[in-house]
């Protein structure tokens, strides 16, 4: 595996390599592997959204852009499933833990439980 710097600023993009047959356990597998990591569409304004947050905060997530992996139908399908809603982009790990959609980032966000999941994981050092 290689990393790609990300000329925006925000994280490193990964290629994905071959993990298993089942996108269920790829998607935990990869969610687990970095301390932030973001199920993204690289043409969805909510992915973008959630990304910018996080390079603001100073975190720099491992992005997987599943509109440009072959296998990334299979994974966006596992995690709507996972999700249990209409909307399976982007969706947000982190520590290895779903946090969930945009909707769930936000609320943690203003919440003030967002950043204590950030230094636990190790994402922040503030």
């Amino acid at each position: 595996m290689y990393y790609q710097g990300d000329s925006w600023g925000w994280g490193y993009y990964m290629p994905v390599r071959s993990i298993g047959p089942d996108p269920m356990e790829r998607v935990a597998k990869l969610a687990s592997e970095s301390a932030v990591v973001i199920f993204s569409l690289s043409s969805c304004c909510m992915c973008h959204a959630v990304k910018r947050l996080f390079c603001g905060m100073g975190v720099n997530p491992t992005v997987y852009e599943l509109d440009q992996d072959p296998r990334g139908k299979d994974m966006e399908s596992a995690l709507l499933r996972l999700l249990g809603n209409s909307q399976a982009v982007p969706v947000v790990f982190i520590g290895g833990k779903l946090i969930g959609a945009m909707d769930r980032v936000m609320a943690s966000h203003i919440n003030g439980t967002l950043v204590p999941l950030l230094k636990e994981a190790g994402a922040l050092w503030l």
